[in-house]
């Protein structure tokens, strides 16, 4: 387990909160744009997927851990046992928060409800998986549901019923890394997404890597999408 850069996992008190990978191994999903694998075709990592469990030193109380950010955990690869004990761990450490983000959301009902210091997010990188999304995170229990629309690679522009019934809490955009004008979503969508989830109170964290196409010639972000001193991102958390 160790601190991590990924911008969203934040303590409560603002500081970057920690990862932990106790699945290790390539996924066999293979989306295109997945960091995990450039990492593990650039260190040469063993590709076969494992359980680990090593002793671990937990951080201090409080803090948010997301697991498994190399490894999709919720996929028909991973062994029911795997995560039995991780949640029966999760069970044991009430004082933390774990996060989780899936792309395979059929099969998070089979895990709900999950325990109370659980959020449970989606990825979806359009529209129509943003759908899909919606109808199986409706159908889940947690404490807080939340989506990850990153890579934001398309999207409709004139969709219906934004997150009407889906019970989500949190909403992430972001473009692709590394950014590239070819896979940069427009600036529309980003607006159009932010003013649904304002209108159904969602809390929105956009990442940094949209700054530079959100922002101005005259280096402003537009309002709706900065923070209320209307100088950096609207970075919100969950309540």
């Amino acid at each position: 387990m160790g601190k991590t850069n990924i911008e969203w996992v934040r303590n409560p008190d603002g500081s970057q909160g920690y990862t932990i990978n106790p699945v290790k191994g390539l996924c066999p999903m293979a989306c295109p744009y997945c960091y995990a694998r450039r990492m593990y075709k650039r260190f040469k990592w063993n590709p076969e997927i494992r359980f680990e469990n090593p002793p671990i030193k937990m951080p201090p109380k409080g803090s948010r851990i997301f697991i498994g950010s190399t490894m999709e955990l919720f996929g028909d690869w991973i062994k029911s046992e795997w995560l039995e004990w991780l949640f029966g761990s999760i069970c044991e450490h009430k004082k933390y928060t774990f996060i989780f983000l899936t792309k395979c959301p059929q099969n998070l009902i089979k895990w709900s409800p999950f325990p109370g210091n659980c959020w449970v997010g989606v990825t979806a990188t359009d529209y129509w998986k943003y759908v899909d999304a919606c109808n199986y995170l409706s159908q889940v229990k947690a404490v807080v549901k939340f989506l990850s629309l990153e890579p934001l690679l398309s999207w409709d522009e004139n969709p219906q019923h934004f997150f009407k019934g889906s019970g989500i809490n949190w909403v992430i955009i972001g473009q692709q890394t590394p950014v590239s004008a070819k896979t940069q979503p427009k600036i529309e969508w980003v607006r159009q997404i932010v003013e649904a989830a304002g209108k159904a109170e969602i809390r929105v964290f956009l990442k940094d890597n949209l700054d530079p196409l959100l922002r101005t010639t005259d280096g402003q972000i537009p309002t709706g999408l900065c923070d209320n001193y209307g100088h950096t991102l609207r970075q919100e958390m969950p309540k």
